[in-house]
């Protein structure tokens, strides 16, 4: 597999998170003393400083806080791709979660829309979770 972006590195605090990715899961680190998930990982909560935390998975479902759109390759393995979205999605349990968004226009993009996960699998040990406009609810 050639893929030309830069991958994440692999560390001890990280790892859960990316194979639970590499399975198709969306998994974060959660207190389990005042309950706050977060991204990326590490020793403690940071927001009561806990280390009494656990890997919950997520629905992998939320909407679109903010985005942004580059026309520029700060990396040349982006060049392809140009223009491209790097977005701020509001997971549906709270916590927050960077991405690029797919299936969908970047000028169609818009605050609270409603998206899901997906995985691209870039090598053999990493998949990277993205997101796409949900499909609507059945009635």
């Amino acid at each position: 597999m050639d893929y030309k972006k830069p991958i994440p590195a692999l560390d001890n605090w990280n790892r859960p998170f990316w194979a639970a990715a590499r399975e198709g899961a969306l998994k974060m680190q959660g207190c389990k003393s005042c309950g706050h998930l977060f991204y990326p990982p590490g020793p403690v909560c940071p927001c009561c400083f806990s280390d009494v935390l656990e890997w919950r998975t997520l629905s992998g479902r939320g909407t679109v806080e903010s985005w942004v759109v580059f026309h520029q390759a700060y990396y040349k393995g982006f060049s392809d791709e140009l223009p491209y979205n790097v977005a701020m999605v509001r997971l549906e349990e709270g916590a927050y979660l960077f991405t690029n968004l797919v299936g969908i226009p970047n000028d169609k993009i818009r605050r609270g829309l409603p998206v899901e996960v997906i995985f691209e699998k870039a090598t053999e040990e990493i998949t990277i979770p993205k997101f796409r406009p949900a499909e609507p609810a059945e009635a």
